[in-house]
Formats: structure tokens, C-alpha cells, sequence
């Protein structure tokens, strides 16, 4: 891998590492070639794919490329180094962070969330952080849109005031609303910001310079675009967003900004202790519970854990709003990691990450 580090949307602060390096346009070997070639053919095509791919095999980065335009109208390319909305994929971060406390000893996973969170009425009594993390509060799903302008004191006292839709415990139900209020956990034990926490106690120890809200002071022009039917959505800093980030329909649970190279850089550093100690790494990615009864993938606090044949342990999250897609899978097995993401296509690529997989572990054994 070529050691040239393309510019971040803002310089790391002086007491944070150097980041990774990660060299944009980096194509190596017979699997990145063959991935390469799907995506290059996936730009002729109507409509044109735009997004990044980026994998990492035995610790060296084979693929990391751009396609297409992160802005079609001054033909901007899409680099490894466009900060683009990652979705859901915020939530492994809002989990790390709660773990990260928990280690510092400012709250337990066990805490309900009556500890942290005022108001919390009979029916939510029994909720834990653990329930928060695993989607198994019972808490619908979303209770708005994603811009609605609702503060943290109103969202927390219309999600308690919520129908629950199972007993606190008794089954997975995806819930953003539940990583809305571990949110609002953060910042009653921190008492500071959502994000002033993550880039404190995470971006900056594993060097990500160009992932958050507002803190990375984003060069509106360098962020990506969405693109919905053919049409310019726009970048997410082109809606409705409070002072310090999104409002709580989507803090917390979605939202964040970044790149491929810096999502490269959060998964080398949890297989390192710069961030979290080993243990609660291992904690961070462990199977908590199945997502269908008798299904064979798992949640663990912030990811989704699932076993295959040819890769081994896969652990993940994706996440979308309808027009950005981002992916980030880790396979510890291989020592292997990939970053997908793509704006403007809708869901049609919504399964070019399983693509990916099947290409890059057909052949190769698994490691001892």
C-alpha cells in the first residue's frame, strides 16, 4: 500500500494519533481487479453508480476507490477521503460510547434507564441500557421523520411515552427510538454533547479526523450528495439540523458523517486497545441476541453478528435513508475489512456488499 494520506476534512487535533494511512485509487491483486471491474462497469450503466469501496485483507489494503461523482453537477469525484452519510452505522459508535463509560465507571450496561432519564413511567420501569443496545426494550421503531425539529427533552418524553410493542426483554425489534435515548444516556452521565463525547472518547483516540456532526467544521463542497430519482437531494447539512447535529429523531441512531478511509480506521482500531480495552472490545462485538427466533445472526451491542462458510464471523451494520447506503463489515476470521457506500441508487445496490464477499472469500481458506 502505497503511505499517501489524501487530505481530511479537518486536521486531527495535535494530541490525537496520525491516522491510517489510506491511498485513494490503491487497486491490488486479482480480487480488487475483479471488484474494481464490477464497479467501473456499474458507472456506465443508467443510473450511474456513485460511492466507494474500499477492503482490506491480512492487514493491507488491496481496493480503495472511488466511482462516479459525489457531486454530479460539478463532477466532483467520490473518493475514499468524501465524507458521506452513514446511517445506521452511527450506531456502533453510540454502543462503543456507552461501553466506554461503563469502563470508566459512569454507568453499567445492567442500569435502567430510569437511573439516567427523568419521567420514565411503569410500563418502561423494568428497561435497561442492555435492552437500549440489543433492540429489545419492546420501543417502536421511529415516532417521526428524520427532520423533524424535536429537541432531546421533548423526543425523551414522547419515546417514554410510547406504546411499547413487546415486555421489556422478550424480543429483538429494531428500534431507533432505543439509540435515540442511549443518546440522551451519554449526555446526562457526560454532561455535555452526543458528539463532544464520541469525538473525545473515540474519534480522536483511533485518529478519525473526518467523522461527526458539526465538530468536523465540514467543507460543505467536499460532502456528498444525494441524488433521489434523478433528482439533488442535496447533502444532509442542506436540512433541518439544531446547532450541534441532527434533532433526536435521528441522534444518536443515524446521521453521522464520514469517509471510507476513516471507517477503515475504526475497525483496525478495535482490533487494538487505543480505544477500548480487549475486554470490552470483546463485549462490543459479542452475539447478545437473535434478530429472528431460530435465526442465525445475532445482535451484539451496536452490530450484527452472523457466521458463513467461506468468510467465517462476519460483524456488521449497515445503514440507509432511502438514498445514501453505507456498509461496514469486519471479519476477525480474516483478518479482513470492507467499506461500502453509495449515494443516489436508491436500495438497487443494497446487495453489492454480499457481492463483495462472495468474491473476495471464494477461494481463499480460512485462517488457523
Amino acid at each position: 500500500m502505497t503511505p499517501l494520506l489524501l487530505a481530511a476534512a479537518l486536521a486531527a487535533p495535535a494530541d490525537a494519533p496520525k491516522p491510517l494511512p489510506v491511498a485513494h485509487g490503491t487497486v491490488d491483486g486479482d480480487i480488487a481487479q475483479a471488484i474494481d471491474r464490477r464497479f467501473a462497469a456499474h458507472t456506465e450503466k443508467e443510473p450511474a453508480f456513485s460511492g466507494v469501496v474500499l477492503f482490506a485483507v491480512d492487514g493491507k489494503v488491496v481496493l480503495a476507490k472511488g466511482y462516479g461523482f459525489a457531486d454530479r453537477a460539478r463532477k466532483v469525484p467520490f473518493t475514499t477521503d468524501t465524507p458521506f452519510d452513514i446511517g445506521s452505522v452511527t450506531k456502533p459508535f453510540t454502543a462503543a460510547a456507552v461501553l466506554k463509560l461503563e469502563a470508566e465507571g459512569k454507568l453499567k450496561v445492567t442500569d435502567l434507564v430510569s437511573k439516567h432519564l427523568p419521567g420514565v413511567p411503569d410500563d418502561k420501569k423494568d428497561i435497561t441500557l442492555h435492552h437500549l443496545l440489543t433492540h429489545t426494550a419492546g420501543l417502536p421503531d421511529a415516532l417521526g421523520g428524520d427532520y423533524d425539529p424535536v429537541g432531546r427533552a421533548d423526543f425523551v418524553k414522547l419515546a417514554l411515552a410510547a406504546k411499547l410493542r413487546d415486555e421489556p426483554g422478550k424480543r429483538y425489534r429494531y428500534s431507533n427510538v432505543g439509540y435515540s435515548l442511549l443518546g440522551a444516556v451519554v449526555e446526562e452521565v457526560t454532561g455535555g454533547g452526543y458528539e463532544k463525547c464520541l469525538r473525545e472518547k473515540l474519534f480522536d483516540p483511533a485518529g478519525l479526523a473526518a467523522t461527526g456532526y458539526r465538530l468536523p467544521k465540514w467543507d460543505k463542497a467536499r460532502v456528498a450528495r444525494g441524488y433521489r430519482n434523478g433528482k439533488d437531494w442535496g447533502t444532509p447539512l442542506d436540512h433541518p439540523w439544531a446547532d450541534d447535529g441532527p434533532y433526536w429523531h435521528l441522534r444518536a441512531n443515524g446521521g453521522l458523517l464520514s469517509t471510507a478511509a476513516d471507517l477503515y480506521r475504526w475497525a483496525v482500531a478495535l482490533r487494538g486497545d487505543a480505544v477500548l480495552p480487549r475486554d470490552v472490545r470483546d463485549r462490543h462485538l459479542a452475539p447478545q441476541v437473535p434478530e429472528e427466533p431460530g435465526g442465525d445472526t445475532h445482535y451484539a451491542y451496536g452490530w450484527t453478528v452472523r457466521k458463513t462458510k467461506a468468510a467465517g464471523t462476519v460483524v456488521g451494520h449497515n445503514g440507509s435513508n432511502g438514498i445514501f447506503f453505507a456498509d461496514l463489515r469486519v471479519y476477525p476470521d480474516r483478518d479482513a475489512v470492507l467499506v461500502f457506500a453509495t449515494t443516489g441508487s436508491g436500495l438497487k445496490h443494497l446487495f453489492e456488499p454480499d457481492a463483495i464477499e462472495k468474491v473476495a472469500f471464494a477461494d481463499a481458506p480460512k485462517k488457523k
